[in-house]
């Protein structure tokens, strides 16, 4: 096909908004709700660490900050230039890099015929060959993760051959110990930026804002639930020749007034890092009005948020940087541990771990996670079982025996009759239990009437939204569809009720194994004595 560039035409929100609705369309298709009873398009979830990124990002940008990227792998020698005599103390907070040393191999007879008894007879030609891959390999003109192909193309074998051959003929591959280097991965945000603005500074006109989110790396003694050894700074500079405090004020009331803060209160840092200039580092204390009373050490409502001050000209001419800059940053975790109302940093931004040290499940997790199993794929079937439910809701305390017409209609070119039945005497439409609920409350999952007796469970739990006849009705309705293809009638049939899949209830396996391991309980008996009959007419 010939390309056509005036076939091309912008994609507009019309556009988009049309093959959204689409794929819902094609989701919403029976024999995929056959196939996947609960596929649907729906919005995922963020995690709430990039959550906050993703908001410090149009916070930064909205006032007028340009995003840069620094570099993450700093030589111990810029932090000595950047902290001067405190170098060692923050050297020893920070992660060196290091690598396997390339071992100098050697070949000698008895290791040729060990190589010959794993590849066969490669001749000398095929010895050669290894022997000048190694060297080759030792001058670094072949990376570890080619050598193994590289030598099974040149001998003709197959990569796992060789890679035996290595494990067994050249040990010095196993016994190979990292070599430290002098390369650092960044702890400081600030180490970045010093690099970053002395190549910048002599070819970027002044007045320069620029911010970065990302990561540091401390070597912590331990992570708790205050600190990682991993997280993200936010960070800022303005580099200008009139820059000062005022400016780190500014910044950080308008970049924290866009997460909800306000009353802002500047104090002196008493850590006075060196490359601050004396007097300048500040801390920020911002005033949020959902911490008061928060059952968090917030709340007063004041909390520490970010720190900035005026790099000290010492450390920027270092750099060969002419002008005064300010730097203010804040580890995101912080802010995200208050926008989300976390009291562990290890939970929030690590939460699948945080089953070995407290799986915590509300109530409103475990009832998202409660289903209908079976369900109606066709809208007559939808239609069936809205009628049942209605027919049960009307009728239900009838005394038997009793019947009553819930649906007339065609189903799959069929005329059929659809009706709520109990033939026994001295009883009524339905049980009991038909009504009840699917409650989660303090972490039990209960089949509860809404009757004053249950009035605070319900009040502080939280509902599915499913009562057993809902449930009867769902599958009652598949059951009424799948025999109409059969060309058959059907009767289904609900009656002391033991279990949840005995009323068409379906429990995650998570959350069975959660309250399993709580000792809590699944209760969900009760009497429900309903039985549905189609009939083909």
């Amino acid at each position: 096909m010939k390309f056509n560039p005036d076939e091309i035409k912008e994609v507009t929100k019309s556009d988009f908004d049309a093959a959204w609705n689409e794929g819902r369309k094609y989701v919403s298709q029976p024999g995929i709700n056959e196939k996947y009873p609960r596929s649907s398009l729906k919005y995922g979830k963020p995690h709430p660490v990039f959550d906050t990124i993703q908001r410090l990002r149009d916070a930064y940008m909205r006032l007028g900050f340009e995003e840069f990227m620094n570099p993450i792998i700093v030589e111990d020698r810029d932090i000595h230039k950047q902290f001067g005599y405190e170098a060692l103390a923050v050297l020893d907070r920070c992660f060196y890099t290091g690598g396997l040393p390339r071992p100098n191999v050697g070949i000698s007879d008895e290791r040729i015929g060990e190589i010959k008894t794993i590849l066969g007879d490669i001749g000398d030609e095929g010895v050669e060959k290894i022997r000048q891959i190694l060297h080759s390999y030792k001058k670094g003109e072949i990376e570890g993760d080619d050598l193994v192909p590289e030598m099974a193309k040149e001998l003709k074998v197959p990569d796992s051959r060789v890679a035996v051959m290595i494990d067994h003929v050249f040990p010095e591959f196993k016994s190979l110990v990292p070599v430290c280097s002098q390369n650092t991965l960044r702890s400081h945000m600030t180490s970045g930026w010093f690099i970053s603005l002395g190549e910048m500074c002599d070819y970027i006109k002044t007045p320069l804002k620029l911010f970065s989110v990302d990561r540091c790396f401390r070597r912590e003694q331990a992570e708790d639930a205050t600190r990682l050894m991993a997280y993200y700074s936010a960070s800022c500079v303005i580099m200008d020749e009139n820059v000062s405090v005022d400016d780190g004020k500014a910044v950080a009331a308008g970049l924290l007034s866009q997460f909800g803060f306000s009353n802002f209160t500047f104090r002196p840092d008493e850590k006075r890092s060196k490359y601050y200039v004396p007097d300048t580092q500040t801390e920020v204390f911002a005033f949020h009005p959902k911490l008061m009373g928060s059952k968090t050490k917030y709340s007063d409502g004041w909390v520490e948020v970010a720190t900035f001050g005026i790099y000290s000209p010492s450390a920027l001419s270092q750099y060969n940087i002419p002008y005064p800059v300010m730097n203010l940053g804040m580890g995101v975790e912080r802010l995200a541990m208050i926008l989300h109302n976390s009291t562990d940093v290890r939970a929030l931004t690590y939460p699948q771990f945080q089953y070995k040290t407290g799986w915590v499940m509300p109530d409103s997790e475990i009832a998202s996670m409660i289903y209908v199993e079976d369900a109606p794929a066709t809208e007559a079937g939808k239609e069936i079982q809205g009628a049942i439910v209605r027919i049960c809701e009307l009728h239900g305390n009838t005394p038997s025996p009793c019947e009553f017409t819930a649906w007339e209609g065609q189903l799959f070119d069929r005329n059929i009759r659809v009706k709520v039945v109990e033939p026994e005497e001295n009883t009524k439409l339905c049980g009991p239990a038909a009504m009840n609920e699917i409650i989660s409350y303090r972490n039990d999952i209960l089949g509860l009437p809404r009757t004053s007796r249950w009035d605070e469970a319900f009040k502080n739990g939280v509902t599915t939204g499913i009562r057993y006849i809902d449930a009867f009705a769902a599958r009652s309705a598949k059951e009424i569809e799948e025999a109409v293809k059969n060309g058959s009638g059907s009767e289904t049939r609900a009656r002391i009720i033991k279990v949840p899949s005995e009323i068409n209830i379906i429990i995650d396996p998570i959350v069975q194994r959660y309250i399993t391991g709580l000792k809590k309980k699944i209760d969900t008996r009760g009497p429900v004595f309903t039985t549905v009959r189609m009939e083909i007419v």
